[in-house]
């Protein structure tokens, strides 16, 4: 494929694309490697940047979800027994390995927004998504978990029983997201309202010093004084 870099030109990239052999070693490698993801893309979804393809948006769209639904099946069931086998908690993969893995379609698509001008538009989206996820992403499969539970026995009294939800630090962890929600914003308030390098350099900080505080937190070595009996533990 001849996967174009960020810094490409708009109309480039409104171009189809191109699954024919590369011609330099370096888009070889590139077209190696994402060859197993973008080939049954190619293959099974209509290019809506194709003059035929764009009146079959709506497939591209609902068949996107489905793909990505199936990547991330894989992704966590992977990390899982990557997990197991290094000796790493789930929590600890969820808060390192899953998060970057799946931020990275966020990363690219925020990138791409910066650099054609929307600078807001490429902030709200870096927000929205992580709202989108505590608040919509969570609850619908434990309400699909419950629904299904309750039809296939809906007079068991165990039917409506909850989930537990074994971290010692996620109340630490998610007040930290809200602490490095207002640092972000003191931060891009004492820059001027402009996102440069230092921006990204206190950004990219912060970050790693809430994974490490994170994963301290889930191994036990930092007591979170926030946690209570009941709930989380």
């Amino acid at each position: 494929f001849h996967f174009q870099s960020v810094q490409t030109k708009k109309e480039e990239s409104e171009e189809p694309i191109d699954i024919s052999w590369p011609s330099n070693c370096r888009s070889r490698l590139s077209y190696l490697i994402l060859a197993p993801i973008m080939l049954p893309l190619y293959f099974t979804l209509p290019d809506s940047k194709k003059l035929s393809g764009k009146k079959y948006f709506y497939v591209t769209f609902v068949g996107s979800m489905l793909w990505i639904a199936f990547f991330s099946y894989f992704m966590v069931w992977w990390a899982s027994v990557i997990g197991e086998t290094l000796a790493i908690a789930e929590e600890i993969m969820g808060l390192t390995a899953l998060a970057a893995g799946t931020s990275i379609p966020d990363l690219i698509t925020s990138v791409i927004v910066a650099r054609k001008g929307f600078a807001d538009m490429a902030v709200s989206s870096s927000i929205g998504s992580n709202l989108f996820d505590i608040c919509v992403g969570m609850p619908i499969p434990w309400l699909l978990h419950f629904a299904f539970r309750w039809l296939s026995n809906p007079f068991s009294v165990s039917s409506a029983a909850s989930i537990a939800v074994s971290s010692k630090g996620l109340i630490c962890s998610i007040s930290l997201l809200f602490i490095m929600l207002i640092v972000m914003i003191i931060s891009v308030l004492i820059n001027g309202w402009k996102m440069d390098k230092i921006f990204g350099v206190v950004m990219i900080t912060s970050y790693v010093t809430i994974c490490a505080i994170s994963v301290l937190l889930e191994m036990g070595y930092l007591a979170c004084p926030l946690n209570y009996s009941s709930g989380c533990q």
